[in-house]
């Protein structure tokens, strides 16, 4: 008993009060966290690259995932409207984007709800539209894509993707 109470007070308050401490004064830009790290909704301004679909409405203090299974008609219908929201846009990402072309990120929400990356296929098929709200080049454009994307670790650890948040920050750097 005087183990496990000695053990609790050193390892789940000493020791990570500690490490705060420490990370504070060896980092002190980054001891806070980043916040490029978190998604934010960007649904309202169509010059923006969109981030994936939150179901926490990208609330960082209250995240969750989205506890449905593929069976359930629920999350069918949440998919089906993403799938909807995503090709029947004011302004369309790609003239003539079919389903079958939209990449599963696109209509589906992270584990925490507020993930900023979003798969380089995605970042694609936005950068058009993004393109033109902003009166760039594609190329330009893209550019900026591929310099805010992450490349898996010698080509092995899965499909590139993009953060949002650094992309938008970026292309806001352009105006």
């Amino acid at each position: 008993m005087i183990a496990a109470v000695a053990l609790t007070i050193v390892l789940g308050l000493v020791y990570p009060l500690a490490m705060t401490g420490i990370a504070q004064v060896v980092w002190p830009d980054k001891a806070d966290g980043d916040p490029t790290l978190v998604a934010r909704d960007y649904s309202e301004d169509a010059s923006l690259f969109q981030s994936r679909p939150s179901v926490t409405e990208y609330a960082a203090d209250a995240t969750f995932f989205n506890n449905q299974g593929p069976n359930q008609e629920e999350l069918s219908d949440q998919l089906a409207g993403y799938m909807h929201d995503y090709l029947e846009r004011e302004q369309p990402f790609t003239p003539d984007l079919v389903a079958a072309d939209v990449p599963p990120d696109a209509v589906t929400t992270s584990a925490s709800g507020i993930d900023p990356h979003i798969s380089f296929e995605n970042a694609e098929i936005q950068a058009n539209r993004v393109a033109e709200e902003h009166g760039l080049p594609l190329e330009q454009v893209l550019a900026l894509v591929d310099d805010a994307t992450s490349r898996p670790l010698l080509g092995l650890g899965g499909p590139k993707s993009v953060n949002v948040v650094k992309l938008n920050d970026a292309l806001e750097a352009q105006r």
